[in-house]
């Protein structure tokens, strides 16, 4: 279909053909005062979605607070010729979570999309770091994602559909220095995509996680911070490519695996995804063929030692969609080696 729309750093229009259309859904879109979810709710809204703008409105660490950037970005839809509403209360409540639910259930009577964005920082290594730190950033990004999906998904069960959205990150998998409490926030972020996945899909609902790369309020460390043998590491912008890849490392390149995974077009569920610059990937835990033991006893620890080259061997592998179907392919195997 023909759509003018809005978008990006700043208020553009163009003409395009866009397939992929969110006429008639409702989303809601957290921390969406700036940065990705300003992109992702401009995006939305330019395709036809209405869009409720969940932004605090305070510093990155999650203090203080204000209505102006939900509310500049509700402004630019509407001048654009879209529908939003601001909402302005922290996700990390359960107040806060069901009055965002609430919102778009008295204003719109539906919810088609939630895509769990907000964020806030409390950067320190980990032997300094304190409890307040800690479960500041949980709070948000782990428990803000459950204080809002939860009230969301009971309305989205009742109409047979719906798309979650889980913002998790490469720290998730693979750590991050000064920020414990931020992967520890992110790899739960996709144990609950992938267990509201498995019960939602009885209800017409798809959760996936995405874990994107680009600049934003969150991505500096301040000076000093990391251990100064690694510090100069951390920073790519320096590094020989760079050019190649730095100026598509901004938000918009990564609301288009967003939107498409939020839409009606998509499939996908129980699903990690990587949007990094230019290149869009899939994420997936794999495990390999390993070793299976003697059947009489427990291994020892020494034949640990001695096969630990096959347990470790990634030549073969396989990629389980849950607990127990990795339990199947351990069945299988102990199958394979008994003749059966």
């Amino acid at each position: 279909m023909w759509r003018m729309f809005g978008g990006g750093p700043d208020l553009y229009r163009i003409w395009e053909i866009m397939d992929i259309d969110f006429s008639g859904r409702v989303a809601i879109v957290t921390g969406a005062g700036g940065g990705l979810g300003k992109v992702y709710a401009t995006q939305l809204a330019a395709r036809g979605a209405t869009v409720v703008v969940n932004d605090l409105g305070g510093g990155t660490e999650g203090t203080g607070g204000s209505s102006a950037p939900a509310d500049a970005v509700v402004s630019q839809i509407r001048n654009a010729g879209g529908i939003a509403i601001a909402h302005c209360e922290s996700v990390a409540s359960r107040h806060g979570g069901e009055s965002l639910v609430a919102a778009a259930m008295d204003h719109f009577g539906r919810v088609d999309v939630v895509i769990n964005n907000a964020g806030n920082q409390r950067n320190n290594r980990f032997e300094l770091m304190t409890d307040e730190e800690f479960d500041s950033v949980l709070n948000v990004h782990l428990k803000g994602a459950f204080y809002v999906s939860q009230p969301a998904y009971r309305y989205m069960a009742q109409q047979h559909y719906g798309r979650f959205l889980f913002t998790s990150s490469s720290s998730a998998m693979l750590g991050h220095y000064i920020r414990t409490n931020y992967s520890s926030a992110k790899a739960g972020l996709v144990g609950m995509m992938h267990s509201v996945a498995l019960e939602g899909a009885r209800h017409g609902i798809l959760a996936n996680a995405l874990l994107p790369v680009a600049a934003s309020r969150l991505g500096k460390a301040p000076p000093g911070m990391l251990y100064p043998e690694w510090e100069a590491e951390q920073s790519v912008s320096g590094k020989p490519g760079f050019d190649l890849i730095g100026p598509s490392v901004v938000p918009e390149y990564v609301a288009p695996l967003a939107l498409y995974l939020c839409s009606e077009r998509c499939t996908s569920t129980r699903a990690m995804w990587s949007a990094v610059g230019r290149r869009y990937a899939r994420v997936f835990v794999g495990v390999t063929k390993g070793w299976l033991a003697p059947a009489e006893q427990p291994a020892t620890p020494e034949e640990i030692s001695e096969h630990l080259a096959q347990i470790e061997d990634r030549g073969g592998f396989d990629e389980p969609l849950s607990g127990m179907d990795e339990f199947n392919a351990v069945i299988e195997l102990a199958r394979q080696g008994a003749g059966r």
